[in-house]
């Protein structure tokens, strides 16, 4: 081949060359792009046609970020979460199902269900260390709860918690008293102590009367304190009186109306 037109060719040889590293360069970056890096444990799954997010026996000690957002079943059960802070689940407006059983959860922070209230529809929080729970951590949730095999403390709280919630059918039996306001209800299940005693009632009375009695308190001192100076008073103008007798009678006379006026 002439040399001119060896000359000629070379651009055109590397042109194609670099077209076709980029294009080589393309397909790899589409190929190597990164994916999300989910804990150790979990893995997303489709079961029965619903996208699945099992973090079971992972060793988790908090709610895991970059949770696919079109999960409908999250199972963080047998883990070591502590706590349930607020919007931990916020991302998941699909969420049906969510399995937080055999955990360490003593806490759950108001609004930390915020976001599931239209969709979720099982919420499983039994055996966890859940002593006390306000009824706001449940606030609009329409999830039947399962809340048993907790060290539940037996009080107002608790009772107007239960009220709140819709239970799993067969785990009210699992809600038992494992420390009570009154000591015989401990070791006993919950709703056949309510069924007999009204917690909510019983901390009202008591609240009232702690009420009287301060009431009551104040006003022993008020009362106290103006009989100590109506005393106090009458015994000043007795001496002043006193001192007025053993003056000549003329000054006496004009100090002792002015001393009567003053009393009166």
């Amino acid at each position: 081949m002439p040399v001119a037109e060896r000359v000629l060719l070379r651009p055109v040889t590397m042109g194609l060359l670099l077209q076709s590293l980029l294009l080589l360069l393309l397909l790899l970056g589409c190929c190597l792009r990164p994916t999300t890096a989910f804990p150790k444990g979990c893995y997303p799954s489709e079961e029965e046609g619903l996208k699945t997010f099992r973090c079971s026996n992972a060793r988790l000690t908090e709610v895991p970020r970059d949770i696919p957002n079109d999960t409908n079943k999250l199972y963080l059960d047998s883990n070591q979460i502590p706590f349930l802070p607020r919007d931990a689940f916020r991302d998941l407006p699909l969420l049906l199902e969510l399995d937080l059983s055999h955990n360490a959860i003593s806490s759950i922070e108001s609004g930390a269900f915020r976001g599931l209230a239209e969709h979720l529809h099982s919420l499983d929080l039994s055996s966890n260390r859940l002593v006390s729970v306000s009824k706001d951590a449940f606030s609009n949730l329409k999830a039947k709860v399962n809340l048993s095999n907790n060290p539940w403390l037996c009080d107002c709280r608790l009772q107007e918690l239960i009220r709140t919630v819709e239970l799993v059918s067969g785990s009210s039996g699992g809600i038992v008293c494992d420390s009570s306001v009154q000591e015989e209800h401990v070791g006993k299940a919950f709703l056949q102590v309510i069924a007999d005693t009204d917690f909510c009632n019983v901390y009202k009375k008591t609240t009232d009367i702690a009420m009287l009695v301060t009431m009551f308190g104040w006003f022993a001192m008020v009362i106290s304190y103006l009989v100590y100076y109506v005393r106090q008073n009458q015994e000043d103008a007795r001496r002043h009186l006193e001192y007025l007798k053993s003056l000549p009678s003329k000054q006496r006379r004009s100090e002792e109306s002015s001393t009567i006026s003053t009393v009166v």
